[in-house]
């Protein structure tokens, strides 16, 4: 696998750095408004046979959606950047005497708290068009397109919770960190591969995502600085390449969106290729960060990153509501005045979502949060709540009582980081 090495020598006492990486910011915005729209692109409204209207995703039987996202997947690099800010924030923290428990405990809740609102708010809808008579099939494909994008929500609390202990692999056992996880990776594809067991590919939730977050851990203690546009445009074009052998071999498939569930090694070279594309362009990405509105878009956009991400889905769902009641006329997805229309689609979307995250998302906590000391028991379960709460939605989604019974388990994981906040215990 292509893979950036990183310098083999420990590192325990990482080099000064800045506090603020406005080209990872800026990066991480825009990845967000990425998500945003291709999320809003895949929902398509349209007439049946028999006049009633039907919500399904847009881009399915949709032969080009596969080259496009070779461009689009851009969750590897989510990943990456979220390992250089996690390692920021905890190095950070840890020289300032936060113990591990206690930076658990706020990711856990800065990731949460924006997120609570919006599931608790789905909730609520999807009982309310039961209630109002909305045909089940409309119900049932509206909360499942909601709840799809919080599999990110899940993972991202996990790996949250391992920082600590992947920061201390790091710096003492770095390429080895680098190749178990990797090794794992490869090997779950190939058992799945070989014996076409499935739920296998599930323990690549853990090693496809770490090791992006490793990545991106090497990232930020400066071992990927030495590196020169030439050889990271030569890595990128070696991942690419690898990525195009393993669509062809049928190791991959040719749509990446497919390759998330569950997570494929393909996922980690298209990493590899976006994190080399990514320092090779950081100095301009600097440059472009620098003007003051650029600066203050990318700083607000970033202050409110788990409440855009949590609220946008239910967003997008309300809007297409909207355009299920006034379906006559529609253009049916994908012909040609569907495209011409997607510009409209996609001002409002973001129109909206700005609109909602005005209102509902106060500025989330500050990213060097921490709750006060407390015991690692009561710490694990708060997290193992808010990823079961995440869990069930995602398996039982398309059910209204799935998202009440996983917005009571996300309120309880909250709940308990409220008792530590108030016990400091």
């Amino acid at each position: 696998m292509a893979l950036i090495t990183p310098a083999l020598a420990p590192a325990p006492t990482p080099p000064a750095r800045p506090v603020r990486d406005t080209s990872v910011d800026a990066v991480r915005a825009l990845l967000l408004g990425v998500v945003v729209l291709l999320h809003a692109l895949m929902v398509g409204v349209s007439v049946a046979a028999d006049g009633s209207p039907v919500l399904r995703n847009a881009m399915e039987g949709w032969d080009g959606f596969g080259p496009l996202t070779w461009i689009l997947q851009i969750m590897p690099l989510f990943f990456v950047l979220g390992g250089f800010a996690s390692y920021t924030q905890w190095t950070r923290q840890r020289a300032r005497g936060v113990t591990p428990d206690a930076y658990v405990a706020g990711r856990v809740r800065r990731l949460l708290m924006p997120a609570a609102g919006a599931i608790v708010a789905a909730a609520v809808v999807l009982a309310g068009l039961v209630v109002a008579g909305v045909p089940a099939e409309i119900v049932a494909t509206a909360g499942f397109r909601t709840g799809q994008p919080l599999w990110f929500l899940g993972v991202y609390l996990g790996c949250s919770a391992l920082v600590p202990a992947m920061v201390r692999l790091h710096e003492r056992h770095r390429a080895a960190t680098f190749l178990a996880l990797a090794a794992g990776v490869v090997a779950v594809d190939v058992v799945r591969g070989a014996t076409g067991t499935t739920g296998i590919g599930l323990l690549n939730m853990a090693f496809v995502w770490l090791l992006l977050q490793q990545l991106g851990f090497a990232l930020a203690d400066g071992s990927l600085d030495r590196l020169r546009r030439g050889p990271l445009l030569a890595v990128a074009g070696a991942a690419v390449g690898l990525a195009g052998v393993l669509i062809l071999t049928g190791a991959a498939p040719a749509n990446l969106i497919d390759a998330l569930n569950p997570p494929m090694a393909i996922l980690v070279v298209a990493g590899v290729a976006q994190t080399a594309l990514f320092l090779a362009l950081r100095p301009r990405l600097r440059s472009a960060a620098a003007g003051a509105r650029t600066s203050a878009v990318i700083s607000w956009v970033n202050a409110r990153a788990m409440t855009i991400y949590s609220w946008h889905m239910l967003v997008v769902i309300a809007l297409a509501g909207i355009l299920l009641l006034w379906h006559a006329g529609l253009p049916a997805p994908l012909t040609a005045d569907w495209w011409a229309s997607r510009p409209l689609w996609f001002a409002a979307v973001l129109t909206a979502v700005g609109l909602v995250v005005a209102v509902v998302g106060r500025r989330e906590a500050a990213r060097d949060s921490a709750m006060p000391p407390s015991d690692r028991a009561r710490a694990t379960a708060s997290a193992l709540t808010g990823v079961a709460g995440v869990v069930t939605i995602l398996v039982a989604g398309s059910s209204p009582s799935g998202w009440v019974v996983g917005a009571a388990l996300v309120l309880t994981a909250l709940r308990l980081q409220r008792v530590r906040a108030l016990t400091g215990s």
